[in-house]
Formats: C-alpha cells, sequence, structure tokens
C-alpha cells in the first residue's frame, strides 16, 4: 500500500464528515482516489460496461438530486433522472418540456461508485461517475421525501446493487 493511500484513508478517519471533494484538494490528489480509499461497507465499484444497465434503470427510480460541479460551482436538478438514447458520440438525456437535458460523453467514464457516506450526519447514497483523470463528471443522489427521509424503494434497490458488486469482489 503506498503512502498516498495510507494519508487518504488517515484523513478519511480523521475527518469523517469531510467530502471527497474536499479530501482530494487538501491532499492534492483525484477525487476517485479518495473515493476509492473509502471503507468497503461505504463503496462499491461498477464495472463501466454495466454503465447502459444502470443509466436505462435510473429514469424508473422516481425523483433524485443529479449533480454537476464545474470549477468549483455546483449545479443540481431535482427530479426523474431522464431516459436516453445514443448519438453522435453521446447518451443525449431525453426529455419532453421541464427537466434535465443534456449530453453526456459516456466513452469518457473511466469509473462508476456507488457510495454510501453520511453527509452533514444523514444518510446517504450516491452514485458517483468518474472521468479519465478521476475528477466528478456527475452524480445522482438518492432522493428524499418532504420530511428530507430518504425514499426507501431507491435505498433497497440502490443497496441491492452495492451488495452485488461486494459480493462479486469478495
Amino acid at each position: 500500500m503506498s503512502a498516498t493511500v495510507e494519508t487518504i484513508r488517515q484523513h478519511l478517519i480523521d475527518n469523517p464528515s469531510a467530502m471527497p471533494s474536499q479530501i482530494a484538494a487538501e491532499l492534492n490528489v483525484s477525487e476517485f482516489e479518495v473515493v476509492s480509499a473509502l471503507p468497503t461497507e461505504q463503496l462499491a465499484l461498477l464495472p463501466v460496461s454495466e454503465k447502459d444497465a444502470l443509466l436505462t434503470s435510473l429514469p424508473e427510480w422516481g425523483n433524485m438530486t443529479t449533480i454537476v460541479s464545474a470549477s468549483g460551482s455546483i449545479f443540481e436538478f431535482k427530479g426523474s433522472f431522464p431516459k436516453g438514447k445514443y448519438a453522435h458520440g453521446y447518451y443525449n438525456l431525453i426529455t419532453k418540456g421541464d427537466g434535465l437535458h443534456g449530453h453526456l460523453k459516456l466513452d469518457d467514464i473511466s469509473a462508476i461508485a456507488l457510495i454510501s457516506k453520511p453527509f452533514r450526519g444523514t444518510e446517504s447514497h450516491s452514485i458517483n461517475f468518474f472521468g479519465p483523470a478521476g475528477e466528478v463528471v456527475f452524480k445522482v443522489y438518492l432522493g428524499r421525501d418532504k420530511k428530507r427521509v430518504l425514499l426507501p424503494e431507491q435505498v433497497a434497490r440502490f443497496k441491492a446493487i452495492k451488495a452485488e458488486l461486494q459480493a462479486a469482489t469478495a
């Protein structure tokens, strides 16, 4: 194990509420390096080859929060993740009317991480898509009801995928 991984793991232990992006900036490493050092109960890596199946299923999950970070700014969309289809080198998000629109360059996705890490002391689960330099391209957080409680059906789906991945690597 390299000193860098040990340093990251110790930083995670010493700062349990710190977000991976914060730790990456503090230690001058990629966010994927930080995420990769999370304890096994907090992390499962989905093979990139499974991205199409995942993206096809996400619109069925219901309202979630999609986050895109760019140059320190954070953009959030709350709602169902849209269906998509491939065309012209992109996975094009198809939304009629209002909703999340965009074009995903999925060929550049290098890793997909399912992360269960408390956020501000509250249970939180997200699916993180990483680019070639270990940067987060976008994240999809499980949805919450009006009382800020995670949606149980989404939690069950997420945990089932994560458990299957963890069992496959055990």
